[in-house]
Order: C-alpha cells, then structure tokens, then sequence
C-alpha cells in the first residue's frame, strides 16, 4: 500500500491481530504429537525459556531439561561476571525504577570470566541438562574456544539483529558467521531475523536454527528506541517460507524459532500455525517461583553501557515452573500449562504433529480477543486481565 508518494509500505501483522480455523477433523489431545528437534536434540515440548538472567540460572536449565523443554543461559550475564550471583540478584530485585538502568550499567561493567563460562555449563551438563548457551557475535568472537572446550550442547549467536553481511570499522574484525558455524563441534543457532532474505542467508552460513524476532520482548524497548521490527505473524511466516525454501534446495531443514512477544498458551499455538518450529519466551518462566529474577523481568540489551533497549518489568510470581510448563494450571489467563494448551489446540484443529499444525488456516482476526469480552475486561478475569 502506499504509505505517501514516492514511499510504499507491506502491512503486517502481529500475533494479537490472527486466529486459527478449525478445519474438518478433530482429534483427542493425547493424540498431538508436540515433539520436535533443535540442533539433533529431540525435546517434548517445542519451547525454549530465553537466555535472560531473570529466567535462566544453572537450576533453571536443568529443571526445564527434566520436564521436556529447553532453557539457555545467558553467557555474557551475572552468571559469569559473578562466582555468587546471588546478591547481586537481590540487588537488581530491590533497586527503585529510578535508579535501575544505572545499577544495571555498574553491575554488568563486571568483567565476563571464561572459567565461569566452563564451571556454568559443566554444572549444566553434571545436573543432567542440556547445556545451551547464548552469546553476542562479539562474545562468540571472543570465548568461541572457550564454549566448545567446556563441551556446550548448542550455542545460540544471539543479537538485536543479526545477518552475514555486517560492516565494521577497520579496527574491529566482524565474526563470520559461516566460519564461526563451521568451527563449532556443536550446533549454532543465529538471530535475531525478522526478514525472507536476512534468515535464508543465516541458513546458508551454517545456522542449526534461526531465531525470529526484534522488539516484541516483555522488557524489551527496541522498538520504541530504535523504531525497529516486523510485527510476529509476519515476520514469522516470511522466515517460514524461507526455511522451506531452503530445504527444497539442499534438503537440509533448518528449525525456525519464534523469539518474543509470547506470553499465552494461545500465543504460542499461533506462531507455530505461522511456520514456527518452536518458540522462545521469557517474561511467563520469570514468573516461576524457581525463576532467578525474584518476580522480575529484564531484557539482554537492558545493561548497555550507551543505549538501554529494555527495562526491568514487575511480572510477580504465579506458581511452579512445572505449572507453567506441564499444569494443572490455576490461573485463567493461559499462561499456565503450556504444553496442554498446545495439545488441546491441535486436537481442536485435527493436527496430529507440529507439522500439520504449521498448515491450519490463519484468519486475520483483529476482534479476536475482544469480541464479547466485556465482562472479563470490566472484572479484570481470563482475557480480561
């Protein structure tokens, strides 16, 4: 459409503005088939928890290991700037708004030690989790030896935005991604994308998996910041087609991550009818009551020394980790039991594994969680909270 004369602009769509159709057939939810495989690693449940210090801690990775998901550690954290991070955990949580981003600036200034790097994951892996970590392009530069020794299980190169074709200044050596994908002995997942082009190239540089997502976060600011981002639905089914693309051409399939802006069960059922191989949240498993963050949420790009792209949100805490992922659920809001949400959704649209689900119809569906809800809105009940 055109957005003004010599200026045209694609609408796109967010997850709030779509829904799913129930087509012909129905099936018993214990029948849906919710596993998936990321990097060779088969999970139960297509969800990974963020690499976000108010979510992930060594306890947090194993845990979601032990119920059939995925967690990541954040490695350029508190996790490894500190041997303890536990008080400087409270500090976070016990900080007024105002005097947050500067407690945040100090504290993250805190050098990165890559013996922590190794303790953090072999503590991982000696729990009996799957050791998967997250770091900055510059940070995979930087300790790339370091994560392969201590024996990662997946590496995710993580950024705002990510592709192969960055400029640096003459001083600074940008990280090739392909190189870089090459030389691991694990997988390695790249993102953030939220374009056809961007995630094709990020395929064909080696990626494992591919992160979607700029700016729709719970903490994150990038968009208001920068003005930056493709609303989910559409950004997730550009990558999609990409993905499918690729794999047409080489037969190498290459799994596609919905990264943010997800906090229902609903949320997440969406994205995978979008094309979605799986998902990555973070704001709902900050509320777990084994969560680090101690009823706070605060976005990777939140510490940065020049330009803070998140903020630290109050999100409380709601129950047990294994309730927001596996129930019984006690709220009404759907951010409870994950995987029975996911379940009885493809049972609703008669698709029997993830892929079939990728294929239900999408309607555009501005009113969808709206219509006829004045009386949850009014009393501040289910979707009305």
């Amino acid at each position: 459409m055109q957005l003004g004369r010599g200026k045209t602009a694609r609408r796109a769509y967010g997850i709030d503005e779509i829904a799913l159709v129930p087509g012909p057939r129905t099936l018993d939810p214990s029948l849906a088939d919710t596993r998936w495989q990321i990097g060779g690693i088969e999970r139960e449940i297509p969800i990974i928890a963020s690499a976000m210090d108010g979510v992930i801690d060594v306890s947090m990775a194993i845990q979601l290991s032990q119920l059939g998901a995925l967690g990541v550690l954040n490695l350029e954290g508190i996790q490894t700037r500190y041997e303890n991070p536990n008080p400087v955990l409270d500090k976070i949580a016990a900080v007024g708004k105002d005097e947050f981003v500067g407690l945040m600036q100090s504290l993250y200034a805190e050098p990165i030690k890559p013996a922590l790097i190794s303790q953090r994951i072999q503590d991982i892996k000696a729990g009996g989790g799957i050791a998967a970590v997250s770091v900055t392009p510059a940070g995979a530069a930087k300790f790339g030896e370091t994560l392969a020794a201590a024996g990662a299980d997946l590496v995710f190169v993580q950024a705002t935005v990510v592709s192969t074709a960055h400029l640096s200044p003459e001083s600074i050596a940008p990280l090739d991604l392909a190189n870089f994908c090459a030389a691991m002995p694990m997988p390695v997942i790249l993102g953030n994308c939220v374009t056809y082009d961007v995630a094709l190239n990020l395929m064909k540089a080696g990626a494992a998996g591919v992160l979607v997502g700029i700016g729709p976060g719970a903490a994150c600011t990038s968009r208001g910041v920068l003005g930056i981002g493709v609303p989910q639905a559409t950004a997730v089914a550009d990558c999609a087609a990409a993905r499918d693309e690729y794999f047409q051409t080489t037969g190498r399939y290459v799994t596609l991550i919905a990264d943010g802006g997800l906090v229902t069960g609903g949320d997440i059922c969406k994205c995978i009818a979008c094309g979605a191989d799986g998902v990555m949240i973070g704001s709902p498993f900050a509320r777990a009551a084994e969560a680090p963050g101690r009823g706070f949420h605060w976005g990777m790009a939140t510490p940065s020394p020049v330009l803070p792209r998140g903020t630290r949100i109050r999100v409380g805490t709601t129950g047990s980790l294994e309730q927001i992922l596996r129930g019984p659920a006690q709220l009404d809001d759907g951010t409870h039991n994950f995987l029975g949400a996911l379940q009885t959704s493809m049972g609703t649209l008669g698709a029997k594994n993830l892929k079939e689900m990728q294929q239900v119809e999408v309607v555009i569906a501005p009113s969808l969680l709206t219509e006829g809800k004045v009386y949850q809105k009014a009393q501040q009940l289910g979707m009305g909270k």
